[in-house]
């Protein structure tokens, strides 16, 4: 499921607009109820009605946060307007935020290639760039992203040999930097169905 980009309203304008409305409606049906129009009261209680339902399109959008909007468990589309904003009161919105996180996972207990016992662990830079798919495709993103970092880490540490034995051989120790870049590779590979961007990733 990819991202697709939905306007809102501005919020600060619906509030005050809806406000009124709800005023207008209760200054109508009171007057109704001084005139005895059934048809002015019943007219100006639901103008209230409707109005202060409609208060409940309104949600807040913080800076590098999106909304994932839904309708009935449908998906509508991401809105990521700043500030108060204002769409359908039927809408469901999920908040995603879209900042620039670190993992650090724990020190794994692993086995190198050639068998020996190792502790490894590394520090994952990470960023959500698709909210929808962050929502939609994985059950709990963050969950997602330290399961399949401490996964792909234990995957990289079985893979090469602690020490270099011959020339040309890529080690854990001696080469930090090429095997760091290989994570993030294989990461990048896992994260990308929920939606998120490895920026870096470093062993240790």
């Amino acid at each position: 499921m990819k991202e697709t980009p939905i306007r809102s309203l501005p919020g600060i304008p619906m509030l005050l607009a809806l406000f009124a409305a709800m005023l207008v409606g209760a200054w109508f049906a009171l007057s109704g109820i001084r005139t005895e129009a059934i048809a002015q009261v019943i007219a100006g209680a639901l103008l209230a009605v409707v109005a202060g339902f409609c208060l409940f399109g309104l949600y807040m959008v913080e800076p590098n946060q999106s909304a994932v909007v839904s309708l009935f468990g449908k998906y509508v589309g991401t809105v990521k307007e700043n500030g108060l904003r204002w769409n359908n009161p039927f809408f469901a919105k999920k908040k995603v935020s879209q900042r620039v996180r670190n993992f650090e996972s724990g020190k794994l207990k692993v086995n190198e290639l050639d068998g020996s016992p190792i502790e490894i662990a590394a520090v994952i830079v990470w960023q959500v760039v698709d909210a929808s798919e962050a929502v939609y495709n994985v059950d709990d993103y963050e969950s997602f992203v330290h399961i399949q970092s401490e996964s792909a880490l234990r995957t990289m540490a079985t893979s090469y040999p602690y020490d270099q034995h011959e020339e040309g051989q890529i080690a854990l120790r001696s080469h930090p930097v090429e095997i760091s870049d290989r994570l993030k590779e294989q990461l990048d590979e896992r994260l990308t169905a929920a939606g998120v961007d490895v920026i870096d990733a470093r062993i240790s």
